[in-house]
């Protein structure tokens, strides 16, 4: 694959998809499809490589079209993750290339080792509870974040809680509160 000049198709044309396409255009990229609702794959199989910031109710059926291309994708879509494995073992099936992330950011992703970190250290101190708060602006479709549920996902895994909730919680349970405002950038607490 040739990380040069690249042919990127865009599967969601929204905030991301649009930010994504000034930077890849800036490098000397190509975009040869920009996927909304109301357009059809035309020209997918041209491309290098599928970059997906879509809906959660279209990241698994643009993640499986790409599988069937054999287009290579990156996702950062949300809300979709109860189809994860089913796209990971059709990934493997198809011999593709997926790579899928919550958030794309590095600082956040520096963010998510030192959660996993504080997370150990603080394990066997049960006199402390965990609660997070997610901030993002109302163009937001999913509650909570992919963020937020990554953040929590690293607590459970090296801590007592079991699970998060959006709800009262239980004694093992994480409450996330998440909330939409307007013009807001994300902020995790």
């Amino acid at each position: 694959l040739n990380f040069k000049n690249m042919k990127i198709a865009l599967l969601g044309y929204g905030k991301m998809g649009k930010e994504i396409e000034k930077i890849a255009l800036t490098r000397g990229h190509e975009i040869i499809l920009k996927k909304s609702s109301e357009t059809t794959f035309e020209g997918l199989e041209n491309a290098d490589v599928a970059i997906d910031f879509s809906l959660p109710s279209t990241a698994v059926e643009n993640i499986s079209t790409c599988f069937n291309f054999k287009i290579p994708v990156v996702s950062g879509t949300t809300g979709w993750l109860e189809h994860y494995n089913e796209m990971v073992s059709m990934c493997e099936l198809k011999d593709g290339a997926f790579l899928y992330a919550s958030n794309f950011s590095v600082g956040v992703n520096i963010f998510f080792e030192l959660n996993n970190h504080l997370a150990k250290l603080m394990s066997k101190l049960n006199n402390y509870d965990v609660s997070m708060e997610e901030i993002h602006h109302t163009q937001k479709l999913d509650a909570p974040s992919g963020t937020a549920i990554s953040l929590a996902n690293g607590i459970i895994e090296n801590s007592r809680y079991n699970d998060w909730t959006l709800e009262k919680p239980k004694e093992t349970d994480i409450l996330i509160e998440a909330k939409r405002i307007e013009n807001v950038p994300g902020t995790h607490h």
